[in-house]
């Protein structure tokens, strides 16, 4: 496609946004949740791959449009890997370890839909979002 002018350009802005606010719900990135899921070499070989992808799948698959998942480096907690952050606006994160595939529909249903932090899988970390 060629651009011939920089109000094309403008008009091809505006089109590709209407189509990211469409997909995150009508929110700004500001507004959603964000998922966050460790991948740096520690986290893909303790099987972050997989849990990123069951997120990514189930966020999709029951149409949560206010969430996205993003894949980060390192999370700082090899220990724990899987690691996942959850960022919910207005709110502290919340950091989860251990977080395999099999445990992705329990943080869906309890923190992301109905608002709760599942107590078993956080790991306890003091740290302000900036």
């Amino acid at each position: 496609m060629k651009i011939g002018s920089l109000e094309e350009l403008k008009k091809i802005k505006e089109e590709y946004q209407k189509n990211v606010n469409r997909k995150q719900g009508g929110q700004t990135p500001e507004e959603q949740i964000k998922i966050l899921v460790g991948m740096g070499t520690c986290g893909i070989s303790s099987g972050s791959r997989e849990t990123y992808n069951a997120f990514s799948d189930e966020i999709t698959a029951q149409n949560i449009t206010n969430a996205q998942v993003v894949p980060v480096g390192c999370i700082g907690c090899c220990h724990s890997e899987p690691t996942v952050q959850v960022n919910k606006p207005g709110e502290q994160p919340v950091l989860y370890g251990n977080v395999t595939k099999d445990k992705v529909q329990e943080i869906i249903e309890q923190h992301i839909k109905n608002g709760k932090a599942v107590e078993n899988l956080s790991l306890e970390m003091k740290f302000d979002r900036v």
